[in-house]
């Protein structure tokens, strides 16, 4: 009885005080009681970005040949930019492993891109892939992009020994809860890989009344820790479905709750997270669905990633009652159609533009 009495007690401990408490065998959550949401609706204010323009999702996205090496999509309005395809990504997966559906994309100062894979058929649940890109550009994938694509397609029974070396520039980690799985974003203030977990409904996004933020082991690609947070003030918010960080740590999400583009920033430690809605609310949204956020460190602007149309504007614009303007905003619409499923950025300043539907990563012929 009285081992039962400090179970109760230790438990009651931990929750008053909010101390971390462990979700399983790996993953310690630190669960935070003040909200996670500064909301001063009544300093809002809506910005005409009109050089902004909506690009309305297509109901069929274009699907390209496998037989073609090399794919590229190109601006036909607005800022110019040409994507041309640097990895068309493993398919199959390790193991026959269906690694369709990727989600987002984070590129590291090591040189690692991370992937993470949602399949349909596990619903809110993922995979984080690891890809050496030095390794791959020294085993002639940079050139040859269909080698990476190939690399678990067994001929005559075996892999050869240029598949082996390039499997060993793959790692893949295990099945975890990972929500939609669009947010994987990486802080080059910290080293760190973090997303949201935000699962979903009948495939729909819905207004979040809490957070919960996750931190990716870059070593085992699963989470090591995570905050769960309310995320209310003067009422709930659409959020948790985008990430990006910019080069001093500050992370920035957005969403369209009817109103336009509203963009919010903060900061994510091991313990808290806080996140203010910045001033203005952009009045054009890039296009139907938010699908990701992007931070290029060489320009310092934050992207705006709808299906095939990319909006961008000055981080440092957000700061105070916020200054930017119409002439702020750089705009691109995509050609072909294709599922835009993230876009981030090097250390040079180059796009990493990750398409679904014959899954490929393709990079900015110049800085953008």
């Amino acid at each position: 009885m009285k081992r039962f009495i400090l179970g109760v007690v230790s438990l009651m401990t931990c929750f008053i005080l909010g101390q971390s408490l462990v979700a399983n065998a790996s993953v310690k959550v630190y669960h935070q009681h003040s909200t996670g949401l500064i909301n001063h609706p009544s300093r809002m204010r809506v910005l005409n970005n009109s050089k902004v323009k909506y690009v309305k999702v297509v109901k069929r996205f274009t699907h390209m040949r496998k037989s073609h090496k090399t794919n590229q999509m190109k601006s036909v309005r607005g800022k110019k930019v040409t994507f041309k395809t640097r990895y068309l990504l493993p398919y199959p997966g390790k193991g026959h492993e269906h690694w369709g559906n990727p989600q987002s994309i984070a590129v590291s100062k090591s040189g690692y891109m991370y992937v993470v894979y949602c399949p349909t058929s596990t619903r809110n649940r993922g995979r984080v892939v690891r890809f050496n890109m030095k390794r791959l550009k020294t085993l002639g994938v940079n050139k040859d992009p269909k080698l990476l694509q190939s690399v678990y397609v067994k001929h005559h029974g075996k892999y050869s020994a240029k598949q082996k070396n390039l499997q060993k520039a793959i790692k893949a980690g295990g099945l975890f809860e990972t929500g939609h799985g669009q947010s994987l974003a990486y802080n080059s203030k910290n080293h760190g890989l973090y997303m949201w977990r935000d699962n979903l409904a009948k495939g729909a996004v819905q207004p979040l009344t809490g957070g919960y933020i996750q931190h990716i082991s870059t070593k085992t690609l699963k989470p090591n820790w995570a905050v769960k947070f309310p995320l209310v003030s003067h009422g709930y918010i659409h959020g948790g479905h985008s990430l990006a960080f910019d080069k001093h740590g500050n992370a920035y999400f957005w969403s369209n709750p009817g109103n336009g583009v509203n963009v919010y920033k903060g900061k994510i430690s091991a313990h808290h997270v806080a996140f203010r809605r910045t001033d203005q609310v952009f009045k054009h949204l890039p296009g139907t669905h938010v699908q990701s956020m992007g931070y290029n460190p060489k320009r310092g602007r934050l992207y705006l990633v709808s299906d095939d149309s990319v909006a961008s504007f000055p981080a440092k614009q957000l700061k105070g009652r916020g200054s930017v303007t119409n002439q702020s905003f750089d705009w691109s619409e995509l050609t072909p159609k294709r599922e835009t499923e993230g876009l981030t950025f090097d250390g040079s300043g180059h796009g990493y533009l990750l398409t679904n539907h014959s899954p490929e990563v393709l990079v900015s012929t110049t800085v953008y």
